[in-house]
């Protein structure tokens, strides 16, 4: 997250809401954003370096072969799942139902990383970084479902009598006392991480499309913050609910908007494909030019999107009234492959048929060009699509955030979080450079990242024999 006293400056004067005089940020430094940078290149080349980037994808692989392709296979089973828990809530068994889980995590996934961050990286990667997005999220289906496993199998009930977890306390419950220290880690980067990926970036981008309707970033800031309180005040029963009232329906009609100006170019459909698959592996990204940089913006704006490794998703499922790990994880599963496979995919296809991702442009300003270029006036669609998709995303990862920072302080701490999340969203909506927000959300996850797949690699076995124990058959699957 940073804070740009010259942006925030600038917006302020620019919305007549405050004298040029009297702005308080005028003092700050300029060199700010340069500042953060200069701190943050050295630690993003350790967290998105080549060995984070390996880690998660042989992680995929892992659980993806060891549990014998099974995610793939039992993709039906799990939407059957997902129906059938609609609206099934024990509260002896967890607060939300499996669906409402399911929804709340994909409010924290299909956000700005489903239109803002493919066409990041595509604008920086070039085309063949959607590939690279794709392989990503096969790999991450397996290993969304073992998060998912890991967290109902090990979660515990809090002194306010809800269902806890995610990989602070598979870490905790499940490795042993010696391991405390790296349950604290995730805890701590997941609860700063929030603000990066979950929050800051979130309303930046906000921010930044309807500025180029004629709203002002402040007033974007404070209506935001004002309906994120309203809700968040209300814990994962009211975060649930919205996410399920909202992700359904904005997704259906983003989906169906792609689809629209995908057909109207059906017969670049064909081209559009060959492109992907060609410079995957050419090494021609739109930046750098260089393999690596395809291959990393496709794995970085992947993870991303659809969050498998990071350990947020399975803290929303931990909640989810069951008593069954794997029948959670395999509704879990479907997320990464509803918020990639589909939604990312779509996005990608809409930049790349109408040649928008040579104009320059990048995040959400690319993918708004993208589909007024494809059919005149769509636009707008785009920018609907990301305030919301950007505001059931901060519901979501408040809630992470709300758990990572009771695991660490208690329950006396969540009050001070919820406002100073809503805070958040004020300041993120006026103050920052796309280019250093977005890179400071990617360091964060990568630290978030790295205890988490150690966790799971170490637990691994857990996964396997929960998995193999359950009877698919028996379920009639």
């Amino acid at each position: 997250m940073t804070l740009s006293g010259s942006a925030f400056f600038r917006s302020l004067s620019n919305s007549s809401l405050l004298p040029v005089t009297l702005n308080p940020f005028a003092l700050i430094n300029s060199g700010l954003e340069q500042k953060i940078e200069s701190f943050n290149n050295p630690i993003n080349a350790f967290a998105w370096g080549w060995p984070t980037v390996i880690l998660i994808a042989l992680t995929g692989l892992l659980f993806m072969v060891g549990l014998r392709f099974m995610p793939l296979k039992r993709i039906p089973y799990g939407i059957r799942m997902m129906l059938e828990g609609r609206n099934s809530i024990n509260p002896n068994t967890g607060e939300i139902s499996p669906f409402q889980a399911l929804m709340t995590s994909l409010s924290a996934t299909i956000g700005t990383g489903n239109i803002a961050g493919v066409a990041a990286a595509i604008a920086v990667g070039g085309p063949g970084a959607v590939f690279w997005m794709w392989i990503i999220a096969l790999f991450g289906i397996a290993t969304k479902y073992a998060e998912t496993v890991l967290a109902v199998h090990f979660r515990e009930v809090d002194s306010l009598g809800n269902h806890v977890g995610g990989p602070m306390y598979y870490i905790k419950n499940g490795l042993g006392s010696s391991w405390h220290w790296l349950a604290g880690v995730f805890a701590l980067f997941g609860m700063l991480a929030g603000f990066g990926i979950g929050n800051g970036v979130q309303c930046f981008e906000v921010s930044s499309a309807l500025q180029l309707a004629g709203v002002p970033r402040l007033l974007t800031g404070v209506v935001m913050g004002l309906l994120v309180f309203g809700v968040i005040i209300g814990g994962v029963k009211r975060i649930a609910r919205a996410a399920s009232a909202l992700v359904p329906f904005m997704a259906l009609l983003y989906v169906l908007a792609c689809l629209l100006i995908i057909f109207s170019n059906i017969s670049l459909i064909p081209d559009a494909f060959s492109t992907i698959f060609s410079n995957a592996f050419s090494g021609k990204a739109a930046a750098s030019g260089t393999f690596a940089q395809v291959v990393l913006m496709g794995f970085k704006r992947g993870v991303f999107s659809n969050e498998a490794g990071l350990g947020s998703a399975p803290i929303a499922h931990a909640s989810a009234s069951t008593d069954n790990p794997v029948q959670q994880g395999t509704v879990a599963m479907l997320g990464t492959f509803i918020d990639t496979i589909i939604i990312c995919s779509l996005t990608a296809l809409v930049i790349i048929t109408t040649g928008s991702y040579e104009n320059g442009l990048s995040g959400s300003d690319l993918s708004i060009a993208a589909f007024n270029s494809g059919l005149s006036g769509t636009g707008w669609i785009v920018t609907a699509g990301l305030v919301f998709f950007a505001f059931t995303t901060v519901l979501g990862w408040s809630f992470y955030g709300e758990r990572c920072t009771e695991f660490l302080f208690g329950i006396k701490a969540i009050l001070p979080f919820r406002l100073v999340w809503v805070s958040v969203v004020v300041i993120g909506s006026v103050a920052g450079n796309r280019g250093v927000v977005w890179a400071v959300a990617d360091t964060l996850n990568g630290l978030m990242a790295l205890p988490n797949l150690i966790a799971l690699l170490l637990l691994s076995g857990t996964v396997f024999k929960l998995s193999n124990d359950y009877h698919f058959d028996s379920k009639k699957s």
